[in-house]
Order: structure tokens, then sequence, then C-alpha cells
């Protein structure tokens, strides 16, 4: 037995380690430009959602690249894996300004580590050039017609809590900025655009509940 006490015991195992410090051992995690809060804090639940939607569009471009490498993503997809890859990183822009100390926002960069006018209108341009090469109907859509579609299906779901969470933070009154809420909205209905575009590309047949979105009796 050793009188040596369990924390020094536990730091001592992880000081070569690159990633683990033990710091959150105690259920926190830091903040950008300083300061600790709770892992169950508003704030980590939306930049952790956030996370989750650049990891949910991973997957689905893992999935591009496949198809790519296999001949057998369209030539209508060619920049698929461009267009998710430049998502994926202004998602971490979009987690910075969550993950920042709200008495720190006065260092964040516009692009870099605030979401700006600028990320906004290229999402609504990506927006504009999908919707208008495909005619929609008015019936909901059962994911699931092909593969890639249904991984830019969840990727846009996540989005979606993201933009749930940020609202409700600015809610409580920690409001991002002006342009976070807009463009995570205007993402996800991105994402869910080009999930049409998919299915029409690959030549599949989604699947559709008869409830119909306009129109309705309900």
């Amino acid at each position: 037995m050793t009188d040596e006490p369990a924390d020094s015991r536990r730091r001592e195992r992880i000081q070569n380690s690159l990633v683990a410090t033990g710091r959150g051992d105690d259920g926190t995690t830091g903040l950008l430009f300083g300061g600790r809060v709770s892992k169950s804090d508003p704030r980590t639940d939306a930049y952790g959602a956030v996370d989750e939607a650049v990891a949910a569009l991973g997957v689905a471009r893992a999935e591009a690249l496949e198809l790519a490498r296999d001949g057998r993503l369209p030539g209508s997809l060619g920049s698929l894996n461009e267009t998710l890859l430049r998502i994926q990183r202004e998602l971490f822009v979009v987690a910075a300004e969550l993950a920042t100390n709200p008495d720190a926002r006065e260092k964040l960069r516009d692009g870099v580590t605030r979401v700006d006018e600028a990320m906004v209108i290229r999402v609504e341009e990506h927006l504009r050039e999908a919707e208008s090469g495909i005619t929609l109907g008015n019936e909901f859509v059962v994911p699931g017609a092909t593969r890639l579609s249904a991984l830019v299906e969840v990727a846009r779901t996540v989005v979606r809590r993201a933009e749930r969470r940020a609202i409700g933070l600015s809610a409580a009154g920690h409001a991002p900025g002006p342009w976070l809420i807009p463009y995570l909205n205007r993402l996800a209905d991105y994402l869910w655009i080009l999930a049409r575009v998919i299915e029409s590309d690959q030549a599949a047949q989604p699947e559709h509940l008869v409830a119909r979105l306009r129109g309705s009796a309900s």
C-alpha cells in the first residue's frame, strides 16, 4: 500500500499522454480564452452537438470518397467531398464561438472563431445551386433511398439539434453572435436539399409518407 494520493498517482500515469490531462476528471471543461464550466453546461452541450455534426458529416464524406474510388459516384456529385469538408471546417468556427468565454468575445475573429455573414451567404449559394437542379414534391421523405443520402440526413438532424441548443443559449441570456443561428438554420436546409439531390443523381426513388407538407387537411 502507498500513502501517495490517488490523484497524484493518476496524473503520473498520464503525464506523457498527448491528449489526457486529468483536468476534466472533476466534470469540468475549459472554455476558449480561459475559464471552466461543467461538461453538462448548456454551452458545452451546444458545441458538443456541433462536434457531433462534424463527425456525422465525416462519415458522409468517407462514403462519398469510397463511392468515388469505386467509380460509383455520379459525376454531378464530383465536388461533394470538397463541399462537405468546407462545411466541416466552418462548423469548427461555430464550435469555437459557442465555446468562448463570454468575457473574451472581443477576441473572436470573423470567419475564424466567429460566424460571419460571409459564411451564411456561402451556404445560401450552395442551397440555391442545389435547389435549381431538382423538383420537389409536397410529401414527407423517408430517409434511406441511398446510404449516402441517409448519412447526409443524419448530419442534418444533428445540425438541427445544435441549432436548438444555440437557441436555448440565446433564451438563457448567453446569445451567440448574430450570424451563428442563421448559419445553422441555413445549413440544415441545405443538407436536406443535398440529400434529395444525391437521391436524384444516384437514380434512387425515395419513399414518401402519405402526409403532405402543404395542403394537408390536418
